[in-house]
């Protein structure tokens, strides 16, 4: 059947069945459409409220996220959807066209920043970006209470692969929200800081929803773990919180219990380059390390004779994620260091 294209009004996500849709958003420019590709799956036993999202591609240049869920479009068998599954694998379509983190061609907006007061109502805040956020806080936010956002560390930035979540003040969402990281198994669980304002991970946590990011590449590429550890995380979630009937065991650092819960929510754990330079890492991603060693080396060849800068770790844990591509602007968090919780 061919996918249908619908304004986000005519879309069923409620009814029993399976329906694949075109969501079409007015472009900006042309006369036209946007259109955001979702699959609603929703078993006989669905409750209103509930159910699980999953969206790929919030920023336009991350890759495995969309591959995870094109292959999940495949794999889930309606017949043992118990309550409702909704698969975004596209959900930012101007910034993945592009290839960018925002959506350079028409509002210049990050989705993972659009999440404000007035986004998608007010004039000042209604290009695209902001009205994908609209469509999401309307039609997505009062269907589920289960959101997976699977991002990975685009051109910049190569990561220690992770799922990821805020410090949440309610102990029971905090503990089956880790639970659920866990089940990705990826080599690290984190905790991140919550001051960046906007975010759509952060608006669900706040709703009350279980929610998990994640970090699964690097480099604009797929990695292969993260298309596993991607796949593995909504799979468990779905079935471990009701929605698809199934088991699933255990899968990579999760089942080797090799897994660590890091915290990266002091301002000690970011270190910020002093000028525009080209990185040397001289230590990998989730290696241990002591606060103040050098986790690699600045080069500044307008300077050629003097010595590198040291990039030292801001504290003592395990090393999250540094800079990938080796021209790094000053004020960059060129090096991202987590303090060890288990």
């Amino acid at each position: 059947m061919p996918r249908i294209i619908t304004r986000p009004d005519g879309l069923d996500l409620d009814s029993p069945g399976r329906r694949d849709y075109w969501v079409a958003l007015e472009h900006d420019s042309l006369w036209g459409d946007h259109l955001i590709p979702l699959t609603v799956m929703v078993g006989k036993k669905c409750k209103p409220g509930e159910g699980l999202v999953t969206f790929g591609s919030n920023h336009g240049n991350e890759y495995e996220g969309p591959v995870v869920i094109k292959h999940l479009l495949k794999e889930i068998d309606l017949k043992d959807v118990v309550g409702r599954i909704i698969l975004v694998p596209v959900l930012n379509a101007s910034a993945f066209k592009s290839g960018t983190r925002s959506s350079v061609r028409d509002d210049d907006v990050n989705l993972n920043r659009a999440f404000v007061d007035g986004a998608g109502t007010t004039t000042s805040l209604n290009g695209i970006t902001h009205r994908i956020a609209r469509f999401v806080r309307e039609y997505i936010w009062p269907r589920v209470h289960i959101v997976i956002d699977l991002h990975s560390g685009g051109p910049n930035y190569r990561f220690a692969q992770c799922s990821s979540f805020h410090p949440i003040d309610d102990p029971e969402q905090s503990k089956v929200i880790e639970d659920t990281a866990r089940w990705f198994g990826t080599p690290l669980v984190i905790t991140y800081q919550n001051v960046t304002p906007g975010l759509l991970p952060s608006e669900a946590e706040r709703l009350g929803k279980i929610t998990v990011g994640t970090e699964l590449g690097w480099g604009e590429a797929v990695d292969i773990d993260g298309v596993k550890y991607g796949r593995q995380g909504v799979l468990a979630a779905a079935i471990h919180l009701g929605q698809l009937k199934g088991r699933i065991k255990p899968i990579g650092h999760h089942a080797a219990k090799t897994q660590h819960r890091v915290e990266m929510v002091d301002r000690a754990c970011f270190t910020v380059a002093p000028f525009t330079g080209h990185y040397e890492p001289l230590i990998p991603c989730g290696a241990k390390v002591k606060k103040g060693d050098v986790v690699g080396l600045l080069h500044d060849f307008e300077r050629v004779d003097d010595a590198p800068h040291p990039a030292r770790a801001g504290v003592t844990g395990i090393v999250i994620a540094q800079a990938y591509r080796s021209t790094v602007p000053q004020g960059t968090h060129y090096v991202v260091t987590g303090k060890v919780v288990w």
